[in-house]
């Protein structure tokens, strides 16, 4: 007996032991199996959302190509127009529209389907005065421009192309609202579709009016508005005629009620994106003001060109995280949030360093892409270090930014956003740059230094959040919000 008991407790040990390792086989089993869910729910928003943000964005760029072929200051009217004066009115009507995304997807995630069209009413209000307000950059952009360092030549003609680009302002009100109401219900594919088809029209045409025609900067305007409302009219169509499943009910009265609480969300929205949407365009900005800033400039600006293309990466799954946690909240479900965070935060991050590892691997060879000079080749390689930090920090901090949409936090936002972009980062970078004489590349690693805070102090909230109390919060705002709606 004495020998007996302890084989049969080490028996009972053992079996104990392949029940935990079972155990944790099957625990192991289900969270991958989870993660697959996920992944696939993931895809299915981010996929066609990156796809229609490289449409939406190549429409400039193509614009921006044929204007080049057409002459030297053509190419810098275009240029100049995209980036300061469409792009500061691109930020604002792109961060007060992401208001909707918290409105929309938390009424949606609800089943409180009727909202969603008085939301995205109430959203085209408050834009559409935006933009009247907006309408003086666009007549005073020469001024503006000679301001910050443009010359006279280059002002002037940027400013009669701003002229011309005015319907594109209020395509802008109108278009941000309209891509919300459709991503917060998941029909992203129809904005793919409507997407592509007009770029498809925008590259045959803008070469027949630009280049064969010999319209220039005007069929350049003409055809970069045109497609604009195009991708509108596809869009409102759509809506109009499928009724959204249930969404769209007609224009109400009601889009003019609790129009304080919209525009609140809005100006924190707007705040929250514009403040990270300026922040590496003022690169290029400080960058000028270097001595002997030509091969500087031109070196930042590719850098910059890779980093918007990138972006668009960024921007999709932005939309689909944000869709996916204020769908998610909105129904109660606390716990599927979190884990969809999770998964969108380790897919995100793992595309960030493939991409990273492209630039590096190809540092000696992308620059030749964008420029003929040795020098400006050279220092673009020298940069593609800090590129390619970029595009990895890039790949996560979007995604921490559409969590804190889809849950309502852009003041929060907003306030580290300001905190570490412009009180750490910026000064970090200009005192590199100018005081210790790094140039380009101190200027770069001091505003780097701002992202990744903000990148550690996101990853920090969003790890203490209580996904339970921000669902509940979610329920009483879809209740605050649109309770005397009927579903």
């Amino acid at each position: 007996m004495g020998i007996e008991t302890p084989l049969l407790n080490n028996s009972n040990n053992h079996s104990n032991g392949d029940l935990h390792d079972v155990g944790e086989s099957k625990k192991l089993g289900s969270v991958v199996r989870e993660f697959g869910i996920e992944s696939k729910r993931l895809w299915k928003l981010a996929g066609p959302a990156i796809f229609t943000s490289i449409c939406q964005y190549s429409l400039g760029a193509l614009t921006q190509t044929y204007a080049g072929l057409v002459g030297e200051i053509e190419l810098a009217a275009v240029s100049v127009e995209n980036s300061v004066i469409a792009g500061l009115a691109f930020g604002v009507m792109l961060g007060m529209g992401s208001a909707l995304e918290t409105l929309c997807g938390q009424a949606y995630g609800a089943g409180r389907l009727r909202m969603l069209g008085i939301y995205m009413q109430r959203s085209w209000v408050i834009l559409l005065t935006t933009a009247c307000l907006l309408v003086p950059i666009y007549v005073f952009a020469p001024p503006i421009l000679e301001l910050i360092g443009e010359t006279t030549e280059i002002s002037e003609a940027a400013g009669r192309f701003a002229l011309w680009m005015l319907p594109q302002l209020f395509a802008y009100a109108l278009n941000f609202p309209i891509q919300k109401f459709l991503q917060s219900q998941r029909k992203v594919m129809v904005m793919a579709w409507i997407s592509a088809i007009v770029l498809v029209f925008h590259a045959v045409f803008s070469w027949l009016f630009i280049l064969k025609l010999g319209y220039g900067l005007v069929g350049a305007a003409v055809m970069l508005n045109t497609s604009w409302w195009l991708i509108i009219i596809g869009q409102l169509l759509y809506i109009f005629i499928t009724k959204s499943d249930g969404a769209w009910s007609g224009f109400s009265w009601l889009a003019f009620a609790d129009l304080w609480g919209f525009v609140k969300l809005s100006l924190a929205s707007a705040v929250m994106l514009c403040l990270e949407f300026w922040y590496l365009m003022i690169l290029v900005v400080i960058t000028g003001r270097l001595p002997n800033p030509l091969i500087p400039v031109d070196a930042i600006s590719i850098c910059m060109n890779i980093q918007g293309w990138d972006a668009m990466i960024a921007l999709g799954f932005n939309a689909a995280i944000s869709v996916r946690v204020s769908n998610e909240l909105g129904a109660g479900n606390a716990r599927l949030a979190k884990f969809a965070v999770a998964v969108v935060s380790v897919t995100s991050v793992t595309i960030g360093v493939i991409c990273m590892c492209v630039v590096f691997g190809t540092r000696d060879i992308f620059p030749y892409l964008f420029t003929s000079s040795d020098a400006v080749a050279a220092e673009t390689t020298k940069l593609a270090i800090l590129l390619g930090v970029t595009v990895l920090l890039n790949s996560l901090q979007p995604v921490l930014s559409g969590v804190a949409v889809g849950a309502g936090w852009q003041w929060l936002v907003a306030y580290i956003n300001i905190g570490c972009y412009y009180i750490v980062g910026l000064p970090a970078g200009i005192l590199l740059g100018f005081t210790f004489g790094f140039g380009v590349m101190g200027i770069w690693s001091g505003m780097i230094g701002g992202i990744c805070l903000q990148t550690l102090i996101l990853i920090v909230v969003t790890s203490i959040t209580n996904w339970r109390r921000e669902a509940e919060e979610a329920g009483d705002r879809v209740k605050r919000w649109g309770g005397s709606l009927d579903q």
